[in-house]
């Protein structure tokens, strides 16, 4: 029996479809990564008995980056990457192992149906997963085709059956105009990026330059907000001063009179007029005049107009709005909510869709009203040629639309009301969400749209990218050539990028007015190697130390706290050592500021700290205070942290573990000596005397942590999910600097209990 392997863009949607297809019958397990499942069920497929097996995948399976060397800030020219860094394909999500799942399950299948979105991104994705599965397919000895793409716009019964009888073919040139566009995304917005943020990340201490981010959307995005702002600065208010009037006869309510004049700036004027009006006993009516107004029938709906109407009458943002869209859809509650066009085609069944509705609670009378007296078709829109406008293609119980009115309110607490470029510009510190989700673009947000409208206005205004994206619908119509749209859409951006950096200046000159100066800022915390004098530490994002006479900046770890280590100091460049330390329940380590950015060994990377660094002889080394391999993870070592008494502690160089140990020990260190059976470095402890556990009142003890049984009662591990059991004697774990090569002395591999971390605290306790 032939197989055909479907795909559907979701989970959801694969269950919804493979349910309508096999009419309730199909049999459903879980996929080798765990998020997708697989519906199969048997059937009929061009005139033959088949096996069907639905899947999906969550979104796209791969995306575009550039190939590993050009994503090093320091070392590439971001010029590059306008044309000579080449790019490749990688796994959009690669704990999903979505390439896997997909060649596993599509092994040996004879035909392949697509149920990706009927979009562009859709038919992306249709050759993302042809590109995975085709060389696995059974080979095709005729002229039959193998490869069918199904088109529709809701989940329903009749659409779905109806795009199984009326396959297609995916459309190669959609999925082209997509590839161009993520490649130009790509290359322009980390070729600005990277270039102002290098620019602007050293020269101002209250900035936050973690990265100043450019995007050929997101600019835009950033420009209507500070154009809107610059709007409502620039404006002067004036005060004015209007006449309201309320006449009565008898006891019917008090009617209120409009005052011809509107308003008057002069309130002089304005109180002589109530003066007068005050004089007045009664008022006479001159004329009485009555007119019809006649309401324009709405236009069909839209994805723009839903979004306006979401958050106009319901206070949602676009991104939540189009979240309850989307489970709107999947469960056949409306049609495709992405969609540009506002006109039903002359053969769309209105008359079935509103049957669908007369038996709804709320609105049923009214349905049946209008089916009764006829229908009047919509106001005439636009057709885009992507799907029907948005239409209720089902009625909904009052139970589930419940259950939607419970999700919403979970969603609304998240900040997916915000979308995606909104959500962006927010995140780099561009503006900030205000009550009313209202958006007030920050100093930085404010200085980088002057000064892109200072430099070249193109790179903030949207008229440039929709030129972009009218070159990109010629390659989808098949009426333009991908290679020339990208290459002469790069042309223009590259020499734009040559402009900016000779006139970053004029940027530059707007920063100095909102920024100080690095120097001007921080406060004196630790000696520079260099000169001896006092750097300072600057806390802004990105935290650094700066030396003011040397004018260097040095890197420091992020996302904890800094302070200094005792005065010590590096003994290979003399930079007084630092403390990065993640709060009182984490984990803490010294740093030398200037080895950090400069690894002093082969074998070191940028970024690491005294916990990796590989000196044979320092006392705050690797070497000095490693004792065994990480309980968790594969590469880590834990590493002791002599600053952590009375609680003593070690902590993982790689990961969050954190081990407790010997607490209100008076001292703890580590020896040079090593475990027979682990080869871990073993600890000396001298206990208080009131405390010790020792027997006969002793106060040393040198031993393993993870071997001697005088430890056992007194280790605690925090943070860990263990990977592996650990044993007390033998077992994977790797000693400090000197014994990390090695392979231990085990006892073999036993079989992995079920519980883990019951394994873990039967070992401890």
């Amino acid at each position: 029996m032939r197989t055909v392997f479907m795909v559907a863009e979701k989970p959801s949607l694969a269950q919804s479809i493979a349910k309508i297809l096999s009419k309730g019958s199909c049999s459903s397990r879980k996929g080798l990564n765990g998020a997708c499942s697989v519906h199969e069920y048997t059937g009929s497929f061009m005139g033959q008995n088949v096996r069907f097996k639905m899947t999906s995948v969550c979104g796209h399976v791969m995306s575009l980056d550039f190939i590993g060397k050009y994503n090093n800030w320091d070392k590439v020219d971001p010029a590059e990457l306008f044309s000579k860094a080449p790019t490749e394909k990688k796994e959009a999500n690669p704990k999903l192992n979505m390439v896997k799942f997909l060649q596993v399950e599509a092994k040996g299948c004879d035909y392949v149906v697509l149920w990706l979105d009927c979009d562009k991104e859709g038919e992306n994705i249709c050759f993302e997963v042809l590109d995975a599965i085709q060389p696995l397919m059974n080979m095709s000895y005729g002229n039959d085709c193998t490869v069918y793409r199904a088109k529709f716009s809701s989940i329903t019964d009749t659409d779905i059956c109806n795009a199984m009888n009326r396959l297609g073919e995916p459309n190669r040139n959609e999925a082209l105009s997509v590839d161009a566009r993520q490649e130009l995304d790509l290359r322009i917005g980390c070729a600005f990026t990277r270039f102002q943020t290098k620019y602007f990340q050293g020269k101002y201490g209250n900035l936050d330059s973690s990265l100043i981010s450019f995007g050929p959307c997101q600019t835009p995005t950033l420009g209507f907000c500070v154009e809107r702002h610059d709007k409502i600065q620039s404006f002067k208010p004036e005060a004015y001063w209007v006449i309201q009037a309320k006449v009565f006869k008898g006891k019917d309510s008090p009617l209120t009179l409009d005052w011809d004049r509107v308003r008057v700036f002069d309130r002089d004027v304005g109180q002589m007029f109530v003066n007068m009006a005050k004089t007045a006993k009664e008022a006479k009516v001159e004329s009485v005049s009555k007119k019809e107004k006649a309401k324009q029938r709405p236009i069909a709906l839209n994805t723009v107009e839903m979004l306006r109407v979401a958050s106009s009458a319901l206070g949602m943002g676009p991104q939540h709005t189009m979240q309850i869209a989307e489970r709107l859809y999947t469960q056949g509650y409306i049609s495709y909510p992405r969609t540009e066009t506002t006109h039903y085609p002359e053969n769309f069944d209105l008359k079935g869709t509103l049957k669908q509705q007369a038996n709804s609670s709320f609105w049923g009378e009214t349905v049946k009203a209008l089916l009764s007296e006829g229908i009047n078709r919509p106001k005439k829109g636009v057709d885009v040629g992507d799907h029907p406008p948005i239409t209720p293609m089902r009625a909904a119980s009052e139970n589930e639309l419940g259950i939607f009115t419970f999700t919403c309110l979970i969603l609304k607490c998240t900040d997916a009301s915000i979308p995606v470029h909104i959500n962006n510009i927010c995140q780099r510190n561009y503006v900030t969400v205000e009550s009313g989700r209202k958006l007030k673009p920050t100093n930085l947000g404010i200085v980088l749209v002057h000064g892109y409208y200072k430099i070249d206005a193109d790179l903030v205004l949207p008229t440039i990218r929709s030129a972009v994206e009218k070159q990109l619908n010629l390659i989808a119509l098949g009426k333009a050539n991908f290679h020339q749209v990208l290459q002469h859409t790069l042309d223009i951006f590259k020499r734009k990028f040559h402009y900016f950096v000779d006139s970053i200046a004029g940027m530059d000159e707007l920063m100095e007015v909102s920024f100080s100066p690095i120097a001007a800022t921080g406060k004196p915390l630790s000696r520079c190697g260099k000169c001896h004098r006092f750097m300072k530490y600057i806390q802004a994002k990105p935290s650094r130390l700066h030396c003011s006479h040397c004018d260097e900046t040095y890197s420091l770890p992020q996302n904890g706290a800094i302070k200094l280590y005792k005065e010590l100091k590096c003994p290979l460049d003399e930079f007084e050592l630092v403390l990065w330390t993640s709060g009182s329940r984490g984990k803490s380590y010294p740093v030398c500021p200037y080895c950090f950015s400069n690894p002093p060994f082969r074998d070191m990377k940028k970024g690491m700290g005294c916990n990796e660094c590989t000196h044979p002889s320092c006392q705050h080394s690797l070497n000095s205070l490693g004792i065994g391999q990480c309980v968790e993870c594969e590469t880590g070592v834990l590493v002791f942290d002599p600053t952590s008494g009375p609680k003593w502690r070690m902590a993982c160089n790689k990961c969050n573990v954190v081990v407790h140990f010997f607490e209100h020990a008076h001292k703890v260190q580590v020896s040079q000596d090593s475990c027979d059976s682990c080869e871990a470095s073993l600890v000396i402890v001298d206990f208080n005397k009131t405390r010790s556990p020792l027997p006969d009142g002793e106060t040393q003890h040198t031993g393993c942590v993870f071997c001697d049984p005088v430890f056992q009662d007194l280790v605690e591990l925090k943070h860990a999910t263990m990977r592996h059991p650990m044993h007390r004697a033998g077992g994977a774990r790797r000693g400090r600097g000197r014994g990390r090569g090695r392979r231990p002395v085990g006892r073999g591999n036993p079989k992995k209990p079920k519980d883990k971390m019951a394994a873990l605290a039967a070992y401890f306790v």
